[in-house]
């Protein structure tokens, strides 16, 4: 793997991870297109580390409130609304795991995502903010974030569309998708260092794996910013046109038998 693909991967983890379109998805698609399946686990894993550095810059000051008070309001919404895609990893994970690896699934997946997120921006704006939360919020919207175990289903689109389900206004809506995604991307890393002590891992270049993960944590953060305030304005439909001709590319090539 050179270095310009080693940053094209990271600004497909970047940008993917935060904007509702799924990242392991396009990783997957980015990996094939460029015949990279080799380079396996441990690049999935930095690239992973890169987002998680980046939205831990942004919640900086959420995060040092929930280790002041870790029994405090926010780090109960935050544990609620994580419960439920700890469950579906543990009970679940050696099913999702098989179908990571064929992508069989991956174009019905983008047609899901799709479909949830026209749903949801056809919702009546809401106007809850943070403050205004319910716990039945946090395990509403971890309960979508669940469903996003599945490789091509979009976790920041799931999130984001049961906020707005539960009449989260839009801005908080993201806001709050983002800040459940630190314990999310957090464990995903945590398993995946254990992946790696356990198995076979493919040998990467240094430079390629610095390459990779700076350039996730640059444009994970730069989507973020983006995207909170893309979403007080405009609409959630631009991102469900965009997986579904994804969706039916993909399922068109595989029938075809191109991929």
């Amino acid at each position: 793997m050179s270095n310009w693909e080693a940053f094209l991967l990271g600004i497909i983890q970047g940008l993917t991870e935060f904007l509702p379109i799924s990242s392991t998805g396009h990783l997957y698609l980015g990996r094939h297109f460029f015949s990279l399946d080799e380079a396996g686990l441990f690049l999935d894993t930095m690239l992973h580390t890169g987002t998680l550095l980046a939205v831990i810059v942004i919640y900086k000051n959420e995060l040092l409130q929930i280790i002041k008070e870790p029994f405090g309001r926010l780090s109960l919404l935050v544990v609620i609304g994580t419960i439920p895609a700890v469950l579906a990893g543990l009970l679940f994970s050696d099913f999702f795991d098989s179908i990571s690896k064929t992508g069989v699934t991956i174009g019905w997946e983008f047609l899901f995502t799709g479909m949830i997120l026209w749903m949801s921006d056809g919702i009546k704006s809401g106007r809850k903010k943070m403050e205004s939360i319910t716990f039945g919020d946090a395990l509403f919207i971890g309960s979508f974030q669940a469903a996003a175990i599945f490789p091509a289903v979009s976790r920041s689109g799931l999130t984001i569309a049961a906020g707005l389900f539960r009449k989260l206004d839009r801005e908080t809506a993201a806001y709050f998708s983002f800040l459940l995604s630190i314990p999310a991307i957090a464990g995903g890393v945590v398993f995946q260092f254990k992946e790696l002590f356990t198995g076979h891992t493919e040998t990467v270049t240094f430079s390629s794996l610095f390459i990779a993960t700076l350039s996730s944590a640059l444009f994970g953060y730069l989507a973020v910013v983006w995207m909170i305030d893309f979403l007080k304005r405009r609409s959630l439909k631009i991102f469900a046109v965009y997986v579904w001709i994804l969706g039916f590319t993909v399922l068109a090539l595989q029938f075809t038998g191109f991929f």
